[in-house]
């Protein structure tokens, strides 16, 4: 067995005495000098980062992506350019909800983010393992987050703060009928789908766009958690998801999942009798199927938690030539407020991290502040830290460009404050279910109603009942037979 490697400091000086602190004699205080002391007390104190204020439980892994079907008809992005080519990358799975130290199997959605390291940089696909989310605004989405976090002054979760958001915006309704259904909780990550959710587009060779909406589709099949069986999980680990996502790779059982597209012309936006990035609403699969692009296989575990997965960064703005965006509310928030988030926890250059870096070659003029670890050396006698210059610097390349994105059309036909039509889908999604899923989701949306006033109830029920009158009489029964009364 070869000798174990010799203890030093950060600063590289071998520790002479890893065991003992440095002190005036055998009962004598301890001396400021003791320079190992000091660092290891002070590196401890240093040691935790701000946790996400959204998505902040987490598990992920490394893998690939190899694409099956050929798409350059509707996209020029690299990872997508032949049949079997094969992209690495890093997947993350995530709570929305929940503290970095809450429970796996709690009824929450999930965060499904891909980091795509392609030869072009990187592309992250930030979505959830629902197609739609509560809100279409994001002027209103820090108020629905602080709904989910906990009251300021009980320091406990607050049902009545959520159903009052909810009542109060009812085009949650449809991601709230997923949410407290059965697939409301996942048996783990391998058991679930993942959606970009938002619309995105793509744009070939010849500059011509289509929308797109992502869809990954679990190879393992669903698996899901009632109430009461989450109840007994959650009392034997707080890790489940961690530990099955986990041991599957390390046994060699790679989660895969399908990922398919759905495609829609800038003309067919146009005719179209919905709003196409309303990101509460779903495009109908008889109108725009699904087209089968690749498989997403994970195979490695990372080596460090917290270097490779704490600290990996996902941003919607993070596009690759061929990929772009749309006129999704929503989704222009994000471009801006994920990478700004990153910036603030872990720092200005936080896409220098090795996970987060691309692994194609990268240069750019951002100078200094914090994370800057390496040094850039453009041009000729570095003289290149600007742009434009005279020193061989890098430089633009047109032919990235993007084509313009259309400001009048589908986007412009349709104004989201006069739109009242929040109840076609979420009674769609509810008549598809049997009977059995229907008295589970009035069950559970029972159980999380339990102390929240009369008045909310009231006003939430009316949009049950507006999308199907059996979905607003089956909750309030489950209500009644719960042991509350309220009026319907």
């Amino acid at each position: 067995m070869n000798a174990p490697p010799r203890l030093t400091t950060t600063a590289g000086a071998p520790v002479s005495d890893n065991q003992n602190s440095l002190s005036a004699g055998p009962r004598g205080p301890l001396l400021l000098q003791d320079w190992s002391l000091l660092e290891k007390l002070a590196h401890q104190n240093r040691e935790r980062i701000p946790e996400r204020v959204v998505h902040a439980k987490g598990w992920g892994a490394f893998g690939t992506f190899r694409v099956t079907q050929d798409l350059t008809d509707v996209s020029c992005a690299h990872l997508f350019a032949d049949v079997g080519r094969t992209t690495p990358l890093v997947a993350r799975f995530s709570t929305v909800a929940g503290e970095l130290g809450a429970a796996d199997a709690e009824r929450d959605v999930r965060g499904f983010a891909v980091k795509f390291y392609t030869e072009e940089g990187n592309w992250d696909l930030v979505g959830n393992n629902t197609p739609v989310f509560f809100v279409r605004d994001p002027l209103k989405f820090p108020d629905f987050i602080r709904t989910q976090k906990r009251h300021p002054r009980t320091h406990l979760r607050s049902p009545t703060a959520m159903w009052d958001f909810w009542s109060l915006s009812p085009e949650s309704l449809h991601q709230v009928t997923i949410l407290f259904s059965d697939r409301g909780i996942p048996l783990s990550p391998r058991f679930m789908n993942g959606f970009g959710s938002h619309t995105f587009s793509f744009w070939n060779a010849a500059g011509h766009r289509h929308w797109v909406k992502f869809h990954f589709k679990t190879q393992q099949g669903h698996r899901h958690l009632t109430n009461e069986e989450a109840e007994q999980v959650i009392g034997r680990s707080r890790e489940s998801f961690q530990e099955d996502l986990y041991g599957a790779i390390e046994r060699g059982e790679h989660p895969r999942w399908t990922l398919y597209v759905q495609l829609m012309s800038e003309a067919q936006g146009e005719r179209i009798d919905f709003n196409p990035f309303d990101l509460t609403r779903v495009w109908p699969h008889r109108s725009f199927p699904l087209r089968e692009v690749g498989v997403l296989e994970l195979d490695r575990n990372p080596d460090n938690y917290y270097a490779q997965i704490e600290q990996l960064a996902f941003s919607p703005s993070n596009v690759v030539r061929g990929i772009g965006f749309s006129p999704d509310r929503m989704l222009q928030a994000r471009v801006f407020a994920y990478a700004d988030a990153h910036r603030y926890r872990l720092g200005t250059h936080y896409e220098s991290l090795p996970v987060n870096a691309p692994r194609c070659p990268m240069a750019h003029y951002h100078l200094d502040g914090s994370m800057r670890a390496d040094v850039p050396r453009y041009g000729v006698g570095d003289n290149a830290y600007y742009e434009p210059n005279s020193f061989g610097g890098p430089v633009q390349d047109p032919s990235f460009r993007e084509p313009p994105l259309a400001l009048q059309g589908a986007a412009d036909r349709y104004d989201h404050r006069l739109d009242q039509d929040h109840y076609a889908q979420p009674g769609a999604l509810f008549r598809l279910f049997d009977d059995g899923q229907r008295l589970r989701l009035a069950s559970n949306i029972a159980a999380a109603m339990q102390g929240v006033p009369e008045e909310i109830v009231a006003r939430q029920l009316a949009h049950f009942s507006a999308a199907d009158p059996n979905y607003g009489r089956l909750v309030a029964e489950a209500i009644a037979s719960s042991g509350r009364a309220t009026s319907t």
